[in-house]
């Protein structure tokens, strides 16, 4: 890719969080997970990302809260939090046109109605490009996956909005403890959590039931690409799911992966193998991965498609315009 950002399109990004200073330091973001910010990382502004985003060529960076905050706080507080963070997002958009977008954050869906009030907020007030979830809410016995009937309401309005989501993996501690400082939970866990989002909405029907709805999974879907198949056969042959093994890959393939965190050639093979090119789109999970991790992750990608330029454009942002035409513009989404 060259550097003439006038003539040569630059990354979207997908997977990119927004953290700010005060939320980092209450807690809000799971002290619970055991992943440590560097001191020099501590500070974020949407300035921050903006000059990441100047050294790596990156147009738009599309932003998400990562996990259910409103759990960590009291019940009286929780209905506001997303309205103030998606508010926040929406300023930062404005203050630098053309290089965010919003995927608004929902109080806990499980507040059903509170959800669908913010949802309608997000998209209809402050223009945002999609919403973003967690795979599951609550802990233990009172633990609902996106399958869950619960959620209904909230997949039917999202499918007559064709909307666009972005599935994150919880960050919930798992029964054991980690099994060491190099593997907290969102190095062990989190992965596997999306996995499990995309099983649950797979197996449960949503994703079938649900079609219109564009759902990107974090970290490349995590271990969905080889795991797909298991789930596909034991579902059908040994615990009777409604779907046979083929319309369960079929629906796994529905799904649209990026590249955060698992841009390396065995991740790459695994998942061009696995769903079509329109399907896999670029990532970074900055500020939570630092410029040095992402930039590993993101010189494999550049590598890997080097000598396909066609495939590295449509990964880089020609799936990402199809997705957002808005984004062909280089404009803010518009009110």
């Amino acid at each position: 890719m060259t550097d003439d950002s006038t003539t040569t399109p630059g990354r979207i990004d997908f997977h990119h969080h927004f953290m700010p200073t005060s939320m980092l330091t209450s807690g809000l973001f799971g002290d619970t997970s055991g992943w440590k910010f560097q001191k020099d990382e501590a500070g974020w502004t949407p300035q921050v990302s903006v000059d990441f985003m100047d050294q790596l060529q990156i147009d738009t960076a599309i932003l998400s809260i990562p996990n259910d905050i409103e759990s960590r706080l009291p019940e009286g507080k929780r209905r506001h939090v997303a309205r103030e963070l998606n508010t926040l997002t929406r300023q930062a958009m404005e203050d630098h046109p053309g290089r965010f977008g919003l995927f608004a954050h929902l109080p806990t869906p499980t507040d059903v109605d509170a959800a669908l009030e913010e949802l309608t907020y997000a998209f209809d007030v402050l223009g945002a490009d999609g919403i973003t979830l967690t795979n599951v809410y609550g802990v233990g016995d009172e633990a609902r996956s996106l399958g869950d009937p619960i959620f209904e309401p909230l997949w039917a309005e999202l499918d007559r909005r064709r909307a666009l989501v972005f599935l994150h993996g919880e960050q919930t501690p798992g029964s054991n403890r980690a099994p060491s400082k190099f593997l907290p939970t969102p190095v062990s866990e989190t992965p596997n959590e999306t996995y499990k989002g995309a099983a649950d909405l797979v197996t449960s029907g949503r994703k079938r039931q649900f079609p219109n709805v564009r759902i990107i999974l974090s970290h490349s879907g995590g271990s969905t690409p080889v795991l797909a198949a298991r789930v596909a056969t034991l579902g059908a042959f040994h615990l009777g799911c409604e779907l046979s093994a083929d319309e369960i890959l079929a629906d796994f393939r529905t799904f649209y992966y990026e590249t955060a965190l698992s841009g390396f050639e065995t991740n790459l093979v695994a998942l061009e193998s696995f769903v079509e090119p329109d399907h896999i789109l670029f990532g970074t999970d900055f500020p939570a991965a630092n410029p040095k991790t992402v930039n590993w992750f993101t010189n494999n990608v550049d590598a890997y498609f080097e000598a396909r330029p066609e495939m590295l454009a449509r990964v880089m942002h020609d799936n990402a315009y199809s997705l957002l035409p808005r984004l062909t513009a280089g404009t803010p989404a518009q009110l």
